[in-house]
């Protein structure tokens, strides 16, 4: 075993990987596919698209792959405290990251990169969205854990997950590589393209971003303090206070005073010659992002289950998209 592999071992073994979920969205442009009976809408994380856990129970357990349960920790919304509590995740109460309001997904991500730190000021984390949709999650799992030994390799680095791109998709955001290896520079990002865009991009080697990302926490720091230092200053300060009780009041008081940040946007493309890419074989990923991607998900694991019927039957979501496929199909 070399060197590196024994360090690699040393710092798996030392429990110093920890997994993000991002689970605080709305979910607003699904929001005709997930109201209930009642009228009311459920946020799609909390949604089902198998028959064995909502969406975030897939997240939750793509970050098993790489982590210890206690080490693995979700971003959510106060306001949706009755879904996520509903749920039984298995997760320690402590590792929920509960915001206040909805100021961006930078945000969504720096609150629980201070707690996370604070903890383990050695972390290496791997982001993880939980709206995605996999249909040969070993094949991502394989790549979940080159993604983290590369970040050990090269902590300077924030490393993005490229899905190959086998459609051109308007919906998608794109990144150009530099170059086809299976780790590459990034050289830009182009979101939404046009359709003959994104063809023309597809021909150029160019994949889709699935914004799962692995990054030194240390690292990943660094690009906040140099986007909005005020900020981080301001939020370490409440999560490092002894003063417990006051914590959430003077949290809801800062994002109340806080600009809206998006993470791509104000984080990522402004540090693009710090940004790599590892190429995931195919695996069946999919955004469902828009009713039209539900629909074609869906119309796939009804394909598949025609074939293959799922063992497990138990419903652990609050609602399953599956069951709705006639309004699906009529959206998408």
């Amino acid at each position: 075993m070399s060197r590196e592999q024994r360090h690699w071992e040393t710092h798996w073994d030392a429990g110093h990987n920890w997994a993000l979920i991002l689970a605080g969205g709305e979910g607003t442009r699904l929001q005709s596919l997930t109201r209930l009976a009642s009228g009311i809408a459920v946020p799609k994380q909390f949604c089902s698209l198998r028959d064995s856990g909502s969406l975030l129970h897939d997240a939750v357990n793509r970050a098993r792959r790489v982590t210890q349960p206690d080490h693995i920790t979700a971003a959510v919304a106060e306001h949706h405290r009755r879904w996520w509590q509903s749920l039984d995740l298995e997760l320690p109460t402590g590792n929920f990251f509960s915001q206040p309001s909805n100021r961006g997904t930078a945000q969504g991500i720096l609150l629980p990169l201070l707690e996370i730190l604070h903890r383990d000021p050695e972390a290496s984390l791997l982001v993880l969205p939980s709206d995605h949709y996999v249909s040969n999650e070993s094949v991502l799992a394989t790549s979940l854990r080159e993604a983290m030994r590369e970040v050990l390799y090269h902590p300077q680095s924030i490393l993005l997950l490229g899905m190959p791109a086998d459609e051109p998709d308007p919906e998608l955001g794109y990144i150009v590589t530099d170059g086809n290896a299976d780790v590459s520079a990034v050289r830009e990002f182009v979101e939404k393209p046009e359709q003959s865009t994104a063809r023309a991009l597809i021909a150029s080697g160019a994949v889709w971003n699935s914004f799962i990302f692995a990054a030194s926490g240390q690292s990943l720091l660094r690009r906040f303090e140099q986007c909005c230092p005020d900020l981080v200053g301001e939020m370490r300060q409440i999560i490092e206070s002894s003063d417990v009780s006051q914590r959430q009041s003077r949290l809801a008081a800062l994002y109340a005073r806080s600009p809206s940040l998006d993470f791509s946007r104000h984080i990522l493309q402004r540090s693009v010659a710090s940004l790599r890419v590892l190429r995931v074989p195919a695996c069946g990923w999919s955004d469902l992002g828009t009713p039209r991607r539900v629909g074609e998900t869906v119309r796939k694991i009804q394909a598949q289950a025609a074939v293959h019927r799922p063992a497990d039957t138990s419903d652990t979501a609050l609602l399953n998209l599956t069951r709705h496929a006639d309004a699906i199909f009529a959206n998408g």
